[in-house]
């Protein structure tokens, strides 16, 4: 079999289906890459729509030329400007396919082009609209696209009367296809009446999918959870997903029939061409779903497949394909017939999905145009957050060979289009769903406001998020950046410890009668917030009773996970899903990031509108030398091939919490195989002569409230000659764009380093010596003992055989405190790095001594330095700690604790976790060869000054 031949997506062709692309800008064209998607994937054909062509514009530089030029010829308004703009795009592509157009002898080849959305209401200013832009494009083979309103119809008719190539949208209920159909009937007699030739004119009438689906699956669901016969929720269940495609193949089966037979013949005789169905919308929603579904589920003769990029990645990657619309379609009747019968109409759920999608295309439209007057003004730089940089010469000539490597090799392609040999071509494939997430909560994004209101409306006054890593630092972030912001809603809060004084005072902290307790958890099987739950779940039991506490609780987790089905059993509000196509520190924009953020107040749909725009901005049809996250993954992969593998993260006091989210970020992702970088966060600027040559600056500046004294210290660096990234962000709603850019730079970085960013190896290692050391604690009520290797009054220092042999040779006949931690920090070189693992309650006065300490260090020193509470961390920057490179010098600090609090159904409580944790985490360290050193004190309070005073007087 040859190489076109396994393409899924040449497949189709075989199977009699067109394949074309819901995506246009001008770049995918000037590049080169749509004329690589014809040749390699057999692309017959592209639509767009102003939403494609807003964020085309709004989110890219690849119009700027354009419409300086535009604007030096004559001033011209929004309008004016887009359609040349757009009218340009459309011929260049239009001229790129027009081989497929002559090859397949004017049935595919096609370009889409949308009358104004204001005019879908109006029959006759749409005629004289999609007549103009017609005539303005001047190219055979492009469709003016037009909306399958009531108004819409008779435009159709008079169109198709003309020998204009129509495309119709907005179509979701057989009714309203069967008048379009007719209305195309009808202008073909109607041309055919006038002497024209029917087989110069095209149409296809473009039935959306996935959005009947995720219309209907709201209704159901809500059936569902109102509904206490079990027999009832089971017929609703069934129906769960499968109308959308149902409904697809009742229209596949009328169309057969309204083109056959005494009517049709005599047209196709004077060579009339069917008017093809294109599935439009069938990008998968909900990520319970396989992503191809609607793809593979509607695959028959003489119809065509318009999909966003994302989804035809995934198709080429892992799609299946067979003719799968002739199948089943008495079951599909069925499907239909019971859908009636439990009551929901589907002729009523489609009507509203036209009238929302005219608003949709309406509001999409004012979006354009503030685009292009934004444009026109030449603040671009406003929208997008700004990405300079200043790198010594020997870094600048290696990244600037690495983007050259990235372009000419077409790895940005590679990489959208999920190709795993980039990187070490296991497994990296199936970890890209958030690529084409922010498209997936755009299409829904009205979800977000509605959970927001139930919500508010139920009386909560605060969230409660228990979660680890990825489930919780995205939200801890937005809750305190924006969510903070946002007066009414809950006050969000964010539990990511088993420490119990830090679980008592965040108790504390709320009022648990009128809180909303959110479980958080990807797996699902993840220790903390399983027995998190447990905790808040009978405290709340207690104040609410047995049959109202699930309805304070709400779970986030993937599809099929234990978690689910906790949330299931005990009546949870609801169960959100993520994506399993999205790794945990990759999952701030899906439900993970979106859900908390909007029961907490945030603006979710601004949120992802904005992010939009820096996903576009780093597409990969851009050229990687003006890709932003391109070149930010080049500097940073680069940098750490070459040494400077410590990443400093200094950002602006507004957005101060982003930092342990890009902690997590490049630890966990790059941290591995002995290689990776090492991000450095919260750590006090010094001048420059206290750096060493190991480090690379990311200054994350936000422009409206910058901080006067990071300004000078980024500054001073500069001149010294130390490598900085700086990124501009305009306000803190652009946040979203950062955590698209630093996901994809990483995910380039992953693939320069040479690792798989997408695993995480050394964790799990941690998990099960602390699952063996609890399991002994349920057995024998006690946690194995341990020897001190030094001891004196409420301080013990602990360490495996090999660090204490290494430890005892140096201490020079000094065994007190002080001697023990002059050998340890001797041990410090160059490149080296200093980490301090406190598994202590994150509160101020615990961190304030911990900055003092790793400050005294990095300034004796000359090192980078890092702190970290567990157990937090170890969901985070722990990976790299024991994966990366071996030039961690480790002091881990625990504590017998004050209080404590008991775990549910279980003879261990949350103390006895955190040390087992402490102890796993240390038991790995030392089987990974890493310098460590263990302090437990009797008392934090008393004990984290005394170690402060002991650390300052073994630097001297």
């Amino acid at each position: 079999m040859t190489a076109t031949t396994t393409n899924p997506l040449r497949q189709l062709e075989a199977l009699g289906q067109s394949i074309w692309l819901d995506y246009l800008r001008r770049n995918l064209v000037t590049s080169g890459e749509l004329r690589r998607l014809v040749e390699e994937d057999g692309l017959a054909g592209l639509t767009s729509n102003p939403s494609i062509f807003e964020k085309a514009i709004a989110g890219s530089t690849d119009y700027t030329a354009a419409l300086e030029a535009l604007e030096r010829g004559q001033d011209q308004g929004p309008v004016g400007l887009f359609e040349r703009l757009a009218i340009e795009d459309i011929q260049m592509a239009a001229d790129a396919v027009r081989p497929v157009y002559d090859a397949t002898h004017g049935r595919d080849g096609f370009v889409s082009m949308e009358v104004s959305p204001y005019l879908a209401l109006e029959t006759e200013n749409t005629v004289a609209e999609a007549r103009r832009l017609w005539a303005a494009i001047d190219r055979p083979n492009t469709m003016i696209k037009v909306p399958a309103t009531a108004q819409g119809v008779p435009a159709i008719e008079q169109l198709i009367g003309d020998g204009v190539n129509v495309n119709i949208t907005l179509l979701f209920g057989l009714e309203r296809y069967e008048l379009v159909a007719q209305a195309y009937l009808a202008g073909l007699r109607r041309l055919a009446a006038n002497g024209g030739d029917l087989s110069k004119v095209a149409s296809v009438a473009s039935f959306f999918v996935s959005r009947v689906d995720t219309a209907v699956d709201a209704l159901l669901e809500e059936r569902i959870k109102s509904t206490p016969d079990v027999a009832e929720r089971g017929r609703l269940e069934s129906l769960l997903g499968n109308v959308g495609i149902a409904n697809a193949k009742l229209a596949y089966l009328r169309y057969k029939v309204l083109f056959s037979g005494p009517l049709w013949e005599p047209l196709a005789l004077r060579g009339a061409r069917t008017q093809r169905l294109l599935w439009a919308s069938t990008s998968v929603k909900n990520p319970k779903y396989r992503d191809v579904r609607y793809v593979e589920e509607l695959i028959g003769r003489d119809t065509i497949d318009t999909v966003p990029p994302a989804t035809l990645d995934a198709f080429r990657d892992h799609g299946k394909p067979r003719p799968s619309l002739d199948e089943n379609v008495e079951a599909a009747q069925q499907t239909i017939q019971e859908l009636e019968s439990v009551g929901v109409s589907l002729r009523e759920v489609t009507d509203q999905l036209v009238a929302d999608g005219v608003r949709l295309f309406s509001d999409a439209f004012d979006k354009l145009l503030v685009a292009v007057e934004r444009q026109r003004e030449h603040v671009l730089g406003r929208c997008i957050d700004r990405q300079t940089h200043s790198l010594p010469p020997e870094l600048t000539e290696a990244v600037t060979a690495t983007l050259a490597e990235w372009r000419t090799q077409g790895k940005l392609r590679r990489l959208w289009a999920r190709d795993a040999s980039l990187w070490t071509n296991t497994d990296e494939a199936s970890w890209l769903g958030w690529l084409g997430i922010v498209d997936d909560q755009l299409a829904d994004a009205d979800r977000f406001g509605r959970i927001a209101e139930e919500v508010r409306a139920a009386g909560f006054t605060h969230a409660l998020l228990l979660g680890m890593g990825g489930s919780s630092l995205a939200p801890e972030v937005l809750a305190h950046t924006l969510a903070s912001r946002t007066a009414g809603y809950p006050e969000l809060h964010v539990l990511d410890s088993t420490d119990p004084a830090q679980i008592a005072r965040v108790a504390n902290s709320v009022d648990l009668a009128r809180t909303l307790v959110i479980v958080s958890s990807k797996s699902g099987s993840t220790l903390e917030p399983n027995i998190l739950k447990d905790y808040f779940y009978e405290a709340v039991t207690q104040i609410v009773g047995a049959d109202q506490v699930g309805s304070h609780f709400i779970a986030i987790t993937d599809p099929g996970s234990q978690l689910q089905k906790v949330a299931e059993r005990d009546g949870f509000r609801h169960v959100f899903f993520g994506m399993p196509s999205i790794g945990g520190r990759y999952s701030a924009l899906s439900d993970f990031g979106m859900i908390p953020a909007a029961i907490a107040g945030v603006n979710v749909p601004r949120f992802l509108d904005s992010t939009d725009l820096m996903v576009h901005s780093c597409h990969s049809s851009v050229p990687a030398e003006e890709n932003p996250a391109a070149v930010l993954g080049a500097i940073l992969g680069t940098s750490a091939n070459h040494g400077g593998d410590k990443v400093t993260i200094v950002a602006s006091p507004g957005i101060a919490d982003l930092g342990a989210w890009l902690e997590q970020l490049l630890a966990e992702s790059t941290g591995k195989n002995g290689k990776g970088l090492i991000p450095v966060d919260r750590e006090p600027l010094g001048p420059p002569e206290v750096y060493g040559a190991d480090r690379l600056f990311a200054y994350l500046r936000l422009d409206p409230s910058p901080d006067a004294a990071q300004d000078a210290a980024i500054e001073a660096l500069e001149h010294a000659g130390h490598p900085v990234v700086r990124i501009a962000i305009a306000e803190p709603y652009d946040l979203g764009q950062e955590f698209f850019h630093w996901e994809l730079a990483t995910a380039v970085a992953g693939a320069i380093i040479g690792i798989n960013p997408f695993d995480q190896p050394d964790v799990e290692a941690s998990k099960e010596v602390t699952r063996t050391l609890a399991a002994e604690y349920e057995a024998n009520g006690a946690l194995p003992l341990e020897t001190p290797i030094f001891e004196e009054t409420g301080i013990a220092l602990f360490t495996d055989e090999r660090n204490a042999t290494a430890l005892t040779g140096a201490v020079s006949g000094d065994r007190s405190l002080v001697g023990y931690l002059r050998a340890h920090l001797n041990r410090l070189g160059a490149g080296d790095y200093f980490g301090a693992l406190a598994y202590l309650d994150r509160n101020q006065a615990h961190e304030i001594e911990l900055q003092t300490m790793r400050r005294a260090v990095r300034d004796a020193r000359h090192v980078a330095t890092v702190v970290g509470f567990g157990p937090r961390f170890l969901h985070s920057t722990g990976q790299a700690y024991k994966g990366g490179p071996n030039r961690g010098v480790f002091l881990q600090i625990t504590s017998e604790p004050l209080v404590d609090l008991p775990v549910p159904g279980k003879r261990y409580t949350f103390g006895v976790v955190e040390l087992a944790q402490a102890r796993g985490d240390f038991q790995v360290l030392a089987e990974r060869g890493r310098r460590a050193l263990r302090v437990h004190l009797s008392d934090p309070d008393v004990g984290l000054p005394l170690l402060r005073a002991a650390i300052a007087e073994a630097l001297q």
